[in-house]
């Protein structure tokens, strides 16, 4: 088998895998964007002030 046959049975194969596999990479790739927004929200975070432990519990308890 010449390497051009092979290359494209490769490709015909992660082909199929992927269709077949839709759910399995979606959720792959939801947990890499989730991942990447909370290395950004840490990135941000370490940038700010400290918040007051006060202030973070009246926000949570709705008395802003």
């Amino acid at each position: 088998m010449d390497e051009s046959k092979l290359k494209e049975l490769m490709k015909q194969a992660l082909v199929e895998v992927l269709e077949d596999r839709k759910e399995v990479i979606y959720e792959i790739l939801s947990e890499v964007i989730e991942d990447i927004a909370l290395a950004h929200a840490i990135a941000e975070g370490e940038a700010t002030q400290p918040a007051d432990k006060h202030e973070i519990l009246d926000i949570l308890q709705g008395r802003e």
